[in-house]
């Protein structure tokens, strides 16, 4: 139903250094999903923003000579700008730090989850990544190394707040079992349901406030605690939205939402699909319908990292002002595997582009409406059907239909190759037709070119979600009833001809 109200939301990522591409594809995507539920008429709101409380924060700060909160402002900044270059639709962008929203709701779920006595104090000995900001047990450790960070973990002993996940085990796996919290791909769900299998332990969901150095949210009634900036994190989904007060704005997009779809990177799915769902259970809110969950982008076979964020390649603004955000935006979709990691290239980037929008999409549409301008002024005299186009346009209704069940499987992938296929069976339909060597006055010069306009304007319709710019520039050249606009390149060619 078009009246259905979506609410989608990134991860928020740590501000320790500046964005590089593996943030950009998690927003790109985010906002393609958010564009398409827009573009099928449905109410949509689209959240990001950025995790300013972790304590690598403030070490990263410490170790350039900065000001903790200077600092933190300057690299959020950054990512908020990341807005205009990659063409995101954001209805809302949350800091942690300094949003009056954030704080207050964090401590309302921090009082919900304490009244339903699921905190308490324990004295704690462990082994802390300081890169995941999370303790790591023997069995995550790969040769005695965090497997995210390929660091050795600090051992840490502190007494700290929990949370009795353990007491949420079975109805997190409900939920997940029952489809009420999808995780897509099916794999990763899987590999929740193997942690829960292994046994979930209580978590600390406190640091000391001196170790911290007062960085964070307090605990309430305990100045001598901070939050775990996980704990604090993952509350920006509802703080957002005006929690703490119970807003018309949480009313309307958590609580009245049908669909509440998390975006985020394999490296934190357990932290959404565990810990999240164990605060909501416990706080007795609603949970989350969707969690998809994307793996890395790589450069020469290595995670792409902030430590090498200033690289011309890694740098999404930097990337958007070389090759245009088209190309950007269309790579992060039709480029990326749904499961596995990817490896970036400028050439693949080209190579996407060139291939599916100059040679696909765009030269079907120039080369139609130039034909209509040369041999009939600009406007046909029916739009077809040509019968022997007939199952091309079969393929181009069916579309729309093909690209929602690839979306709501969170394969972007599938979905550009879906309609990248449509665009390549209507230039072959084209060429073999060759209305240009028709007479003047052959009425089936019009439709064989009502048929070809009629898809490619399917095409671009269905293209918004994943480049609006070049949409709305293929939607002008195909104008509209029986009038075509001018012919030029909606996608010009990136590489060589």
């Amino acid at each position: 139903m078009n009246d259905q109200r979506v609410y989608v939301t990134t991860s928020i990522p740590y501000v320790n250094a500046r964005p590089h591409l593996g943030h950009a594809l998690e927003f790109v995507q985010a906002d393609i999903l958010a564009r398409h539920h827009r573009h099928r008429g449905r109410p949509v709101r689209l959240l990001s923003g950025t995790d300013d409380n972790a304590l690598k924060n403030v070490t990263a700060a410490r170790t350039t000579g900065a000001d903790p909160a200077a600092f933190v402002a300057g690299n959020a900044a950054a990512f908020e700008r990341l807005a205009d270059p990659l063409g995101l639709s954001l209805d809302d962008f949350i800091r942690t730090s300094i949003d009056p929203r954030h704080r207050p709701g964090v401590e309302r779920i921090w009082r919900r989850c304490a009244a339903a006595g699921d905190l308490f104090r324990r004295r704690y000995a462990g082994r802390y990544c300081a890169g995941c900001e999370q303790f790591l047990t023997d069995a995550e450790l790969i040769d005695g190394l965090c497997p995210e960070h390929r660091t050795a973990p600090e051992p840490v002993e502190e007494e700290n707040w929990f949370f009795a996940l353990s007491r949420y085990a079975e109805r997190i796996r409900a939920a997940i079992e029952s489809g009420s919290v999808r995780i897509e791909p099916e794999p990763k769900q899987n590999e929740v349901l193997s942690l829960i299998d292994a046994g979930l332990p209580d978590i600390s969901v406190s640091r000391p406030a001196a170790r911290a150095s007062g960085w964070g949210i307090g605990v309430p009634d305990d100045p001598s605690q901070v939050i775990y900036v996980w704990w604090d994190a993952l509350a920006n989904y509802v703080t957002s939205l005006g929690y703490a007060a119970d807003g018309a704005d949480y009313r309307t997009w958590w609580q009245g939402s049908d669909r509440r779809i998390h975006v985020i990177g394999k490296g934190i799915t357990r932290f959404h699909a565990l810990t999240w769902l164990g605060q909501l259970l416990s706080a007795d809110l609603p949970l989350p319908t969707a969690i998809f969950v994307h793996d890395y982008l790589t450069v020469s076979g290595a995670k792409i990292s902030k430590s090498s964020a200033g690289a011309e390649p890694l740098d999404p603004a930097g990337l958007v002002d070389h090759y245009g955000q088209d190309a950007v935006r269309w790579w992060l979709a039709a480029g990326v595997a749904r499961l596995g990691d990817t490896d970036f290239t400028p050439a693949a980037l080209i190579e996407h582009h060139d291939a599916d929008l100059a040679n696909g999409v765009g030269n079907l549409a120039n080369r139609a409406v130039a034909l209509i301008i040369r041999r009939r002024g600009g406007a046909l005299a029916a739009l077809g059907p040509d019968p022997a186009g007939a199952e091309l346009l079969a393929a181009a209704e069916a579309l729309p239909a093909l690209i929602d069940l690839a979306l709501d499987r969170f394969d972007l992938r599938g979905a550009t190759a879906g309609l990248i296929d449509v665009a390549r069976a209507a230039n072959r339909y084209l060429q073999q037709k060759e209305p240009w060597r028709l007479d003047l006055g052959d009425p089936r010069f019009d439709l064989v070119l009502g048929t070809v306009l009629t898809v490619s304007r399917v095409l671009a319709a269905e293209l918004v979600p994943f480049v609006p710019l070049g949409a709305s520039r293929l939607q002008r050249q195909l104008g509209s009833g029986m009038r075509v606009g001018a012919a030029k390149a909606c996608f010009p060619q990136l590489g060589p001809s």
